[in-house]
């Protein structure tokens, strides 16, 4: 074996090596867990009708802020299962009772609904859309661990990166379902999602995302349009 092969065998058992870890992470990238757990009561008889739901995200935390886009794919989630629901924009909702769903102003908790209604812009705002049911979601997701390592370089060859990384996400959110006619809470449902990424690299990095808070998206949207759809 001449020396420019011998010296090659490294390389090569570099890039096998890389391989089978590109492999591996594409079989396991997509590996998310998902828990639900659900206590509702009252659930409306034959849907919601012409009334509206809203579901807002819970802001009110010091360290964190459940997201916006979370709430969004909540909505859409609703609306492409059962289009006959009418779920409110979160932050048209906002704009037209502002000030009243402001973190520092929005009710906390269903006995201040009341309050809500002796203000007549709100309870006017309130009667025009048909304000059915609220649904508050609290949560976050987060990434809870990280391992590997990456090296990028330049060489006569070209351009390049070697190694390989991965981390942990974790999703965990609760809606809670207000019935603005009977001024209570009528349900909890929450969901709790984690799941492992990778980003393999035999010189190009390649990110295998686990969709963990998509599934905590779909798996409580789920249970939201089961709760609100015409068909139990």
């Amino acid at each position: 074996m001449t020396k420019p092969q011998a010296a090659q065998r490294p390389l090569i058992k570099a890039l096998l090596t890389m391989g089978l870890m590109a492999a591996a992470s594409v079989w396991l990238g997509g590996c998310v867990s998902a828990t639900v757990d659900e206590m509702t009561f009252m659930e409306p008889t034959g849907g919601i009708g012409d009334s509206s739901v809203v579901i807002l995200g819970r802001r009110h935390a010091s360290d964190y802020d459940t997201e916006l886009d979370f709430i969004q794919c909540v909505g859409d989630h609703i609306r492409r299962g059962d289009n006959s629901i009418a779920v409110l924009e979160e932050q048209v909702f906002l704009n037209s009772l502002y000030p009243w769903f402001e973190p520092r102003t929005a009710p906390l908790r269903t006995q201040d609904i009341a309050k809500l209604f002796t203000q007549q812009p709100v309870a006017d705002k309130l009667a025009e859309i048909k304000l059915e049911y609220m649904i508050w979601v609290d949560g976050v997701t987060i990434e809870t661990n990280s391992s590997g390592s990456m090296t990028c370089g330049v060489g006569p060859g070209g351009a390049g990166c070697f190694g390989f990384g991965t981390w942990g996400t974790s999703s965990d959110y609760e809606a809670t379902i207000w019935d603005f006619t009977d001024q209570t809470e009528v349900g909890r449902i929450s969901a709790n999602t984690s799941g492992q990424s990778y980003m393999p690299a035999v010189v190009v990095p390649i990110p295998i995302i686990a969709p963990v808070q998509g599934t905590a998206c779909d798996s409580l949207g789920d249970q939201l349009l089961q709760y609100l759809s015409t068909e139990h």
